[in-house]
């Protein structure tokens, strides 16, 4: 009953075109953001910060990187998890080589040397596309994997390989390390989160997403209509490389603050953001949120409900999430291939006519 659009006329084109039209969408994403940076920072503990939060801050940056990509563009990428290891390395290397330069300044750029590597491996999508793409993109995973762990300037010839993250701060307040509070780890990857969704929503809505689903849907007669294949193939692969690097410097500096990138960043990386997208809802900003919080939290409620409470062994848990998520896939693809989202724009949309039929 509270969800109507009685009286929430619009008096200009710009009115009518804005994120949320819906005078209650708007309220509700204010109050979102309201309870994220007013009220979460006041109440975190490190169990919520780094069980709960920090990983659905930083995957769902992944997500929405790879929905850019897979979702709108409609290339299909399977080296998420290499291109979050250059994001990290990147980031390692600035820290250590610019020790007084700002950690929002060493993210950044990090992203954006993601973004051009992920552009020059991006280039066999103007001649490839479909399987033979993921081929290619799962190709680039193995051998951004194998070139963190051979070429030791990357670690800093450190004699286990491994990146650790020094201490940073942003005005005073420590962010990399084991001293940092968890309200500011929260925080900074918030800011970063917040930011992306933004520039993503915008740009989804513009001409450049435009061009993206265009290519998506049919790429011979998006040429044909003047879209030109190289930029739009091109600048998707660059934002969303520089969103999945982004989102891989947080998850080494802020989040884990070790990294072994065979480990870390793995092909189960790569598979796990691409899940994301799918259960949450391929070309849509509200799915990647939904995805990655789906999957950030069904590990944590399967071992409350199996091992605390019904006392399982902790392998038949483990194996217990791999099935769920499998079935979800399987089940997602074949009765609701959008996901996650489309079921929320379906409920929405009966719940602006109820308690009348559709």
């Amino acid at each position: 009953m509270f969800y109507r659009e009685a009286g929430d006329f619009k008096v200009s084109y710009t009115d009518d075109s804005q994120t949320f039209p819906i005078k209650f969408d708007r309220y509700r994403y204010y109050a979102v953001l309201a309870v994220a940076f007013g009220i979460i920072p006041f109440v975190i503990n490190d169990y919520w910060a780094n069980a709960l939060l920090l990983p659905f801050l930083i995957y769902a940056i992944a997500a929405i990187g790879l929905n850019i990509l897979v979702g709108y563009c409609g290339q299909v990428s399977l080296g998420t998890g290499g291109f979050m290891a250059v994001g990290a390395y990147a980031c390692y290397k600035l820290m250590t080589s610019f020790p007084d330069v700002s950690m929002f300044i060493h993210v950044i750029l990090a992203g954006g040397i993601t973004a051009i590597v992920g552009v020059l491996f991006g280039l066999p999508s103007l001649r490839i596309k479909g399987f033979y793409l993921a081929v290619a993109t799962l190709a680039a995973q193995f051998f951004l994997v194998w070139l963190f762990n051979r070429v030791p300037w990357f670690y800093n010839y450190s004699a286990s390989g491994q990146i650790n993250a020094p201490e940073r701060d942003v005005f005073g307040i420590i962010i990399t390390g084991p001293n940092a509070p968890a309200w500011a780890t929260y925080m900074f990857c918030l800011i970063f989160l917040a930011v992306s969704a933004l520039i993503a929503r915008n740009l989804t809505r513009g001409t450049t997403g435009r061009t993206w689903m265009a290519i998506r849907d049919m790429d011979i007669a998006a040429e044909i209509i003047g879209v030109n294949p190289l930029k739009a193939k091109m600048s998707a692969f660059a934002v969303s490389s520089f969103f999945i690097g982004v989102a891989g410097a947080l998850f080494f500096a802020v989040y884990l603050g070790a990294v072994e990138v065979g480990e870390v960043f793995g092909i189960q990386k790569s598979f796990l953001v691409l899940f994301m997208i799918i259960i949450g809802g391929l070309g849509s900003i509200f799915g990647s949120f939904a995805g990655a919080a789906f999957l950030v939290l069904l590990p944590v409620v399967l071992k409350v409900v199996g091992v605390d409470v019904l006392g399982w062994p902790t392998d038949i848990v483990a194996h217990l999430q791999l099935v769920i998520v499998g079935a979800l896939i399987i089940m997602f693809l074949i009765l609701e291939p959008h996901g996650l989202a489309q079921l929320w724009r379906v409920a929405k949309e009966k719940l602006r006519l109820w308690p009348f039929p559709h």
